[in-house]
């Protein structure tokens, strides 16, 4: 005999395990998946019989599935407290992804993970509210205040695995009737099931926390065991000192240095760098990108489980002898610096240029002076930079670089238009030229050391192109805003003449196929630092170093790099 779970609410209905479940399944297909029916039918005349069939055999496999996967996991214990946070969980994903256009797939749940409570904050703007009473809390309320019918176990383990068969059953001969045509439009969309919501963050999740089991922390393999300095670099009269800036979403199409219309790198333009203008990301994300550029294996051969279980370059240098160090004014450094000297910023360390939660990036300078006076041999310096991290761009820039009005002055970008939101954005990079002009000019001031400094971008991002926010979008559909990245050096006349290099030679080729798989292997060549695992061909320095190196020659005779 059936009957009522005890100690329940009286207002609410009496349903079976199977029945909320289920009811759950549709409620999440029905309202929480706009991202996904946009992305399949978004552009389909939806008065055709055919995209109707498809949507409707589409719409019935995502309920049956997740029904299936629901009432495997679920009993009549957990299915109120887990669904009621599969709701709130799902409620938030909901508006993220309609939002900003987001998928999440495990790189962009893995960025969300490691968000700091600042940078989350930013991103809780008021029009969150009426979303989540609406889609988290009235169904949290109707879940909790629902009766579960109790069956005796033999008759509820066979109710149970009779509705999981079912649905299943359900979903294959749905698919397999339409089957050419959903396998071509899936063909088409293979990025669709990073929207398919709750199923996408759950098996994001699912892939973490396996990938985490299986490499704890600490446990990175030692890369370049042969590295070893040259007797070049061991000859140098003084110390060299090379900062590695890492910018945070600046894309090349509002760099002014890389052509684009508006000058928002007025300070930069004014000194003898070599640009490199359009550079391929490693990702699209900083959690991609940055263990990325700091590894020998680069785009062109990803792999991102090796990546994350390898040391980085950092190590070793660190290892030949040239210390390192990391200074972040972002979200750390991803294990590009695990066991290394960092230093993370907070938000209390100027009481001018921080607000209590974050620094603007000008609190840089200080820190890295700090950490070259207390260092006299050769020194890698990274700073990671705050940049354009979005979507607050106004807060990224100190009132005297609002000079492009008017500003979007929200986190909420869909508030802004496309004009306010720009103008933001072109104003962070105005700061962030400052900034880097700042440092060009304190190394080039350092008479004790062979100076240089390397800037590049971790990604770019979209401001509203095509209905796009931020990043993060997976790589084979990104467009190129959030692919292409400024890239630029500089570097001291003691460097230039220690490494061996012909810096006309070097201006004379900045327009080539550059990607973030270059760095590895060019700080390796810049610092003398000899290994198997660098690959001459990814040196950006290799073709112009001599004395009499002929600056058209070696244009002409430049290697490419692998395609990605």
């Amino acid at each position: 005999m059936e009957r009522q779970s005890p100690g329940t609410h009286r207002w609410g209905r009496t349903l079976s395990v199977e029945g909320l479940i289920l009811l759950a399944s549709l409620a999440f297909a029905a309202f929480y998946n706009n991202a996904l029916w946009r992305l399949l039918f978004g552009t389909a005349e939806l008065s055709e019989v055919r995209t109707i069939t498809q949507f409707v055999g589409l719409f019935i496999a995502v309920v049956c599935l997740q029904f299936a996967g629901l009432a495997v996991l679920l009993t009549r214990r957990t299915v109120r407290p887990v669904l009621a946070l599969l709701f709130a969980c799902t409620a938030l994903a909901a508006f993220f992804m309609d939002r900003y256009t987001i998928f999440l797939n495990a790189e962009m749940l893995r960025s969300i993970l490691k968000t700091d409570p600042a940078e989350a904050g930013e991103l809780l703007t008021l029009q969150l509210v009426p979303h989540l009473l609406l889609y988290a809390v009235l169904p949290i309320a109707l879940v909790m205040g629902t009766r579960i019918r109790v069956r005796p176990p033999g008759r509820a383990l066979l109710v149970r695995s009779g509705a999981v068969a079912a649905a299943l059953a359900v979903a294959v001969t749905v698919v397999a009737v339409q089957y050419r045509d959903v396998s071509s439009l899936l063909r088409s969309h293979r990025e669709a099931r990073h929207l398919v919501t709750p199923t996408n963050y759950l098996a994001s999740l699912f892939s973490i926390s396996r990938d985490a089991f299986a490499a704890p922390p600490g446990s990175r393999q030692p890369i370049a065991l042969d590295a070893h300095r040259t007797v070049q670099a061991a000859a140098s009269r003084k110390p060299t000192l090379l900062v590695l800036v890492i910018g945070e979403t600046v894309r090349s199409a509002n760099f002014g240095l890389s052509g684009y219309e508006r000058q928002t790198t007025p300070e930069l333009s004014q000194l003898d760098l070599l640009v490199y203008p359009r550079v391929e990301a490693c990702g699209t994300s900083t959690e991609v990108s940055l263990p990325c550029m700091f590894a020998p294996v680069g785009r062109r051969d990803y792999d991102e489980k090796r990546i994350h279980n390898e040391q980085s370059l950092l190590h070793v240098l660190q290892r030949v002898g040239i210390s390192a160090a990391w200074i972040d004014n972002q979200a750390g450094c991803k294990g590009v610096c695990e066991g290394l000297p960092q230093e993370r910023l907070g938000g209390d360390r100027d009481p001018v240029l921080c607000d209590g939660e974050r620094c603007l990036d000008g609190i840089l300078l200080p820190q890295l002076e700090s950490v070259v006076n207390s260092s006299a041999g050769d020194l890698v310096v990274v700073l990671h930079m705050l940049g354009n991290h979005g979507p607050a761009y106004s807060r990224r820039y100190p009132v005297e670089f609002r000079r492009f009005a008017p500003a979007c002055e929200s986190a909420d970008l869909a508030a802004c238009s496309r004009e306010e939101i720009v103008n933001a954005y072109d104003n962070a990079v105005l700061y962030t030229d400052h900034v880097l002009a700042d440092l060009v000019r304190y190394l080039g001031a350092r008479t004790d050391r062979n100076a240089g400094l390397i800037y590049v971008s971790d990604h770019g991002e979209s401001l509203g192109e095509a209905g796009i926010y931020l990043h993060g979008l997976p790589w084979r559909i990104a467009p190129a805003v959030q692919r292409q990245v400024p890239m630029l050096t500089w570097l001291s006349e003691g460097l230039r003449e220690s490494a061996g290099l012909n810096w006309g030679c070097l201006q004379a080729g900045t327009d080539g196929d550059v990607r973030h798989d270059h760095l590895f292997h060019s700080v390796l060549g810049l610092l003398a630092v000899e290994t198997t695992t660098r690959e001459p061909a990814l040196d950006l320095f290799s073709r112009c170093r001599g004395r009499n190196v002929n600056p058209l020659t070696a244009q002409a005779s430049r290697q490419p790099a692998a395609a990605t």
